[in-house]
């Protein structure tokens, strides 16, 4: 069981850094962690967005669990004018890092995406999005 939200975070974050470590590597983006991309690479914006909460189970609110839901939401940015190529293969290889898959106990479901983001945001990439929900159990 997953137990709090920051375990939930680090399990992501961490899949996500080691793969992006490998070649070929990309610099990875976090919530809350200074970041500036220089203006011609590629690069990765990787964020977690917890949903609704319910009970998982009807005991006691020391011993009980609920079932946390969220979506992984994944940014490839890459130089304008080079193609779409590079985000869709960094896109794809991100997908199969997560979809369908259960990890620490987080449970992902199939990705969708990626998607054109249209602007991109910085304005001076081009952008693809690809979104992952997840369940997981909290205490």
């Amino acid at each position: 069981m997953t137990s709090t939200y920051n375990d939930i975070r680090q399990a992501i974050e961490a899949r996500i850094a080691t793969e992006m470590a490998l070649a070929p590597a990309y610099p990875v983006s976090y919530e809350n962690v200074p970041f500036t991309p220089s203006s011609n690479s590629t690069w990765i914006k990787a964020q977690i967005r917890f949903g609704s909460n319910s009970y998982a189970t009807l005991v006691g609110p020391t011993t009980g669990s609920n079932r946390q839901s969220g979506i992984l939401v994944i940014d490839v940015f890459s130089p304008i004018g080079v193609g779409t190529g590079a985000n869709l293969t960094i896109s794809e290889r991100l997908k199969n890092l997560f979809d369908r898959e259960v990890i620490s106990q987080i449970i992902f479901d199939a990705a969708d995406g990626p998607a054109f983001v249209e602007p991109a945001a910085p304005a001076s990439f081009f952008q693809t999005e690809l979104t992952i929900t997840f369940s997981a159990f909290v205490q």
